[in-house]
């Protein structure tokens, strides 16, 4: 059963965020607190097909897999925006079904101090878009070559470490596959509008082969009752 089905329209609805998310919500929010889950990290684990890349040249985007830390955003959404926000997210995150919704409890930083049950997207292991613990020169092949939807991929990881910087917040092996690509970049980054190199790499890397598994729509499409669970969810709150 869909997760967030559990509240009800008369509560208040948290989101952690913990990728774009955090740049980037899409949705409006009464109140937005730093905040730390624990028992999942933030990886580079799940191939891209949609938003940063493409079945013929995957990318990679975070998910949270199990073990470890991950500081974040947890943002408060009113009662009465919460069947509205759970469908935006159903179909902003949910289009192959490689997460998991799932409340989670989360400690939110300041005063007061406090834990609450917040809506995360977790990895789904069992998808075929899941990538498991890639190492820094496989993702930094796949990154640097990759665009979607959303834009170049190198632009996401760009302005994912740009906004954790400014929370304070340190993430070692993505800062490292940043440096892998050019320290360049990290220089020129610049919050929403990523990297003005970006395309330009994305040009040069384009044919270079990568090792990525070429998925079918019938592959990546198993796990699709998770957006469709989701969207019912919501809409059924609606009505």
């Amino acid at each position: 059963m869909n997760e967030a089905r559990r509240g009800t329209d008369h509560d208040d609805l948290w989101v952690f965020g913990y990728g774009s998310l955090m740049w980037r919500p899409g949705f409006d929010y009464e109140e937005m607190r730093r905040a730390t889950l624990v028992g999942y990290r933030r990886c580079f684990c799940v191939f891209s097909t949609h938003h940063r890349g493409s079945a013929e040249r995957p990318g990679l985007v975070l998910g949270l897999d199990r073990g470890g830390t991950c500081h974040g955003l947890a943002f408060r959404i009113a009662a009465a925006r919460r069947a509205q926000t759970l469908e935006y997210l159903s179909a902003r995150e949910q289009i192959n079904g490689v997460y998991r919704d799932t409340l989670v409890p989360v400690a939110l930083d300041g005063e007061p101090r406090r834990e609450v049950l917040a809506l995360a997207y977790i990895v789904e292991r069992r998808h075929p878009s899941y990538a498991g613990r890639l190492g820094l020169a496989r993702q930094t092949r796949l990154i640097r070559g990759a665009c979607g939807i959303s834009g170049p991929n190198l632009d996401y990881l760009i302005n994912t470490l740009a906004h954790l910087d400014g929370l304070g917040i340190r993430e070692p092996e993505l800062s490292r596959v940043l440096s892998r690509i050019g320290a360049h970049f990290a220089r020129g980054r610049s919050g929403d509008r990523g990297s003005h190199g970006a395309a330009a790499l994305l040009n040069a890397c384009r044919h270079v082969p990568v090792d990525a598994p070429r998925l079918t729509v019938g592959e990546r499409r198993r796990f699709i009752y998770r957006r469709q669970i989701s969207a019912w969810a919501a809409r059924s709150r609606s009505t």
